[in-house]
């Protein structure tokens, strides 16, 4: 049993013995991983159809608290239902729980069984809709940095994080001797997510102790989202399997380097990549020149939906590979923004500014819609920079904290054009309630530096 699963393979499968439990999910807000386990029999009977969950689930957050302030469910209005509507081209097995199969679900009203707008999975597919109306298709590729600590998370709950020790002592980048001890993880993880039909192309260290980089084939933005989402599960289960936890936080000590989810982008007509020009400077046409301008234009509008925590904005520091400056550059890990595959058909830019933390539909949904939005406005692309960009004071900054962006975010025009104000509204709410929650909180830090000298 290898790749996608057909609903009638499924039934000879579940016949067999060799299924009995269907995972039935959607991404919540956070880019988790919702639902319910389902007996294969009653999901072939009749839960295949549509099933429900609580509307709450798409308006709470990582404490999986109901927050106030959101119109589309409250206490008041009694937190009804959705309808979990299976997406049976996503069926799936997962080979490292045994017996399982998954498949993504949409979210529908329960009432009208129309798409929930600001439903991750729609969100992204509303601004897919609109670059297919003009003929193309958004491409993408999303880089999954984590790190990996000794322990699993009950232990290191149960010790409050702390100490925290990662699993390997120094830099492992590109490191063969140091990711050979990670193998017993990162071998399962590579084979079992290729087995479920995700194209795993590598693993490989980062640039810090402990720290792995995840690597999936280019698909279309639907498909890349899910891959990230199903492979960022399957990295902490793997991990809890063999003893030990996989972080995705963004950053996690003061002086360590942060994880990054850098997006690789590019649009295609048909079979061909509408980005590449050969005879064009870099090889990169005048449309892919203007959906590139509309993205490094309009980045402080959704930096949110790159970096949606207050931790998430501790990463970008000069020095460590996280970017500060919206501004692109040739093949230059300093900019906001890198020109990947210079002169050739796989011609693309990276958007380097996301965290580890980003929810896959709605970074990939942000960056589609100011691409396309540099396309109907015939947006210029500015020259490339150049050199050290954590020193040009003349380069525009990414917004430096989530009070900033989410600013940023109620003020987008932009957005509010491409996806509804319903949408912005939604997601402007929980930037809000993340940075309130963040406020009243007295931190470590403040007791030691005030307990006695203030």
């Amino acid at each position: 049993m290898s790749g996608k699963l057909s609903f009638d393979a499924l039934r000879e499968l579940a016949d067999r013995g060799e299924i009995d439990t269907v995972l039935v999910c959607f991404p919540d807000m956070q880019g988790r991983l919702m639902g319910k386990r389902f007996h294969v029999r009653n999901f072939l009977d009749s839960a295949w159809e549509e099933t429900h969950c609580c509307n709450y689930l798409l308006a709470t957050d990582l404490e999986m608290a109901t927050p106030d302030g959101y119109r589309a469910t409250s206490w008041e209005s009694g937190y009804g239902d959705y309808v979990m509507k299976p997406d049976l081209t996503t069926l799936r097995p997962l080979p490292w729980l045994e017996g399982t199969v998954m498949v993504m679900c949409d979210i529908l009203d329960h009432h009208s069984h129309e798409p929930v707008p600001h439903s991750p999975r729609q969100v992204l597919k509303a601004q897919v809709a609109r670059a297919e109306a003009l003929g193309l298709t958004p491409m993408m590729a999303t880089e999954l940095e984590f790190f990996l600590f000794e322990g699993t998370f009950d232990e290191n709950r149960k010790r409050g994080y702390r100490p925290l020790a990662t699993f390997g002592g120094y830099n492992e980048d590109y490191h063969i001797l140091q990711t050979t001890r990670e193998e017993h993880v990162m071998r399962p993880l590579r084979n079992h997510l290729f087995a479920a039909g995700i194209p795993v192309e590598n693993t490989k260290g980062e640039a810090e102790a402990g720290q792995g980089e995840l690597n999936i084939r280019y698909a279309d933005a639907l498909a890349c989202a899910d891959h990230h989402t199903i492979a960022k599960h399957a990295t902490k289960e793997i991990a809890q399997q063999n003893g030990l936890s996989a972080s995705f936080l963004p950053k996690w000590h003061q002086n360590r380097v942060g994880s990054a989810s850098h997006v690789h982008l590019s649009l295609w007509r048909g079979d061909d990549p509408a980005f590449h020009d050969k005879d064009a400077e870099h090889g990169l046409s005048e449309l892919g020149r203007r959906f590139c301008a509309g993205m490094i234009a309009y980045a402080p509008d959704y930096t949110f939906f790159l970096a949606p925590y207050v931790n998430s904005y501790k990463r970008f520091m000069k020095g460590t590979f996280a970017p500060t400056k919206t501004v692109w550059s040739v093949d230059n890990r300093t900019a906001g923004f890198r020109l990947c595959g210079e002169g050739t058909k796989a011609v693309r830019m990276e958007c380097r500014i996301g965290g580890s933390d980003l929810n896959p539909y709605l970074a990939q949904a942000a960056l589609i819609a100011a691409g396309l939005k540099g396309i109907e406005d015939g947006m210029e692309l500015a020259a490339s920079t150049r050199g050290d960009l954590y020193e040009d004071s003349s380069a525009r900054e990414i917004p430096r904290h989530l009070r900033d962006a989410a600013e940023t975010l109620r003020n987008s025009t932009m957005l509010r054009e491409a996806m509804g104000d319903w949408v912005v509204d939604h997601y402007t709410r929980c930037a809000e309630w993340e940075q309130e929650e963040f406020d009243r909180v007295v931190t470590d830090w403040e007791i030691a530096r005030g307990f006695e000298k203030a």
